[in-house]
């Protein structure tokens, strides 16, 4: 399956860089590119693409208010793609308010050209870009700011997760792949995807990036552990 893809970004030379390297494989097909996130969720809402590479600070509107509207759509609009956040920083609050907000993760622009196919891909499979080390740093700079959470506390308590749920939300938010999970906790990956699927629909979560922002949040992993 052909993944489809835009680019939004106000420089010119970065849009065009980013194109030509995407449509140089074969399951990718750049459908559209903006210069801000005003006409990239325009874009978007026209095109209808899997991922949208999206930049973070642009003129009219930036990077995450862009990215709210497409994850939060209002009411007729069903199309919701998977927002790649793109950056010059490696460690952006702005950043993790985009993963608060649904993105998929985020990727530096001097990431290597191989990395940047990588993400896209792994972001349109529905896994979130939380592997790379700068990630969890930006999470937990982030979260060292705050008043650490008590690791029993009430949004836990009331999450109604199972103790192996718990684990598998531990370990996701460690940055470890389903097969990793897997392999730690002597379980099917098939088995893993499932108890996945039922921590994010208990938490009322879209994806891995916000279960590692939950997680983070209610103290059941802390910076530094």
């Amino acid at each position: 399956m052909t993944i489809k893809v835009i680019i939004v970004d106000d420089q010119a030379m970065v849009r065009a860089g980013f194109a030509a390297l995407l449509a140089a494989q074969s399951d990718i097909d750049v459908v559209g590119e903006a210069p801000d996130g005003r006409e990239g969720v325009e874009v978007s809402r026209r095109s209808h693409p899997d991922v949208v590479l999206m930049d973070v600070r642009m003129p009219e509107m930036d990077g995450l208010e862009a990215a709210r509207r497409l994850l939060d759509p209002p009411r007729g609009v069903t199309h919701r793609p998977k927002v790649l956040m793109l950056t010059t920083f490696d460690v952006d609050d702005y950043v993790y308010e985009a993963l608060r907000a649904g993105a998929s993760g985020f990727l530096l622009k001097d990431a290597p050209p191989a990395d940047l196919i990588s993400a896209v891909r792994v972001v349109a499979a529905g896994e979130a870009l939380l592997a790379p080390s700068v990630t969890r740093r930006l999470i937990a700079d982030f979260a060292r700011q705050r008043p650490a959470p008590r690791r029993d506390g009430p949004a836990l308590r009331r999450s109604g997760l199972t103790p192996r749920e718990t684990e598998v939300l531990e370990l996701i938010a460690r940055g470890l792949s389903n097969q990793e999970i897997a392999e730690s906790l002597v379980l099917a990956e098939q088995t893993v995807k499932t108890h996945i699927g039922r921590v994010l629909a208990k938490l009322g979560l879209r994806d891995r990036a916000q279960a590692v922002i939950f997680a983070y949040e209610s103290g059941l992993v802390t910076p530094g552990q």
